[in-house]
């Protein structure tokens, strides 16, 4: 009785590992997102620092794969929606340089924290629903794991007149 017992837990646990086992790779070419090579930064930082099991990435904005960047105040020269389009394209961004830095998005245990900064009018205060652009590709992709805390706020400014810059803090196996 406790051989078939210890069978039965036995694989109970093999098929819930392996169902809770995704290829986030594969998981972005079912969603259509191809990553790119990430630029070189603009100044005197590094994409991206390690310590420990922690990955802090450095700001980002919504620069797609020809270099070219989202510009514009959100509430003056973007709507609410093509802000939400900006932060999602700044998460593609993001995620190539995670890509290159790690090598294997298998490698994220989870996504930790988010800072979401969005170019905006005085008046605007949609913020988060602009960041949720962000949130919404990464739980798309990594599921649970993707799931954060986070902070959404308004800048009167950003560099090169960027739409949308945002921070990251990953765990990784």
């Amino acid at each position: 009785m406790k051989k078939v017992l210890f069978i039965v837990v036995a694989l109970f646990t093999f098929s819930i590992a392996n169902a809770q086992k995704i290829d986030f790779d594969k998981k972005l070419k079912e969603l259509g997102i191809e990553l790119f090579e990430p630029a070189k930064p603009i100044a005197n930082y590094v994409k991206a620092v390690r310590t420990g099991n922690l990955l802090f990435i450095a700001g980002h904005g919504p620069t797609r794969a020809d270099g070219t960047n989202i510009t514009g105040k959100v509430g003056k020269d973007l709507t609410t929606e093509e802000g939400y389009a900006a932060a999602r394209q700044t998460a593609i961004a993001i995620l190539s340089t995670l890509k290159a830095e790690i090598g294997d998005l298998n490698k994220v245990k989870r996504i930790v924290k988010v800072l979401g900064m969005v170019n905006c009018t005085e008046n605007f205060t949609d913020q988060p629903k602009v960041i949720n652009g962000f949130s919404d590709l990464m739980v798309s992709v990594f599921g649970d794991k993707g799931k954060h805390a986070r902070s959404a706020v308004g800048m009167y400014a950003l560099p090169m007149n960027i739409s949308v810059e945002v921070e990251l803090i990953v765990e990784l196996e």
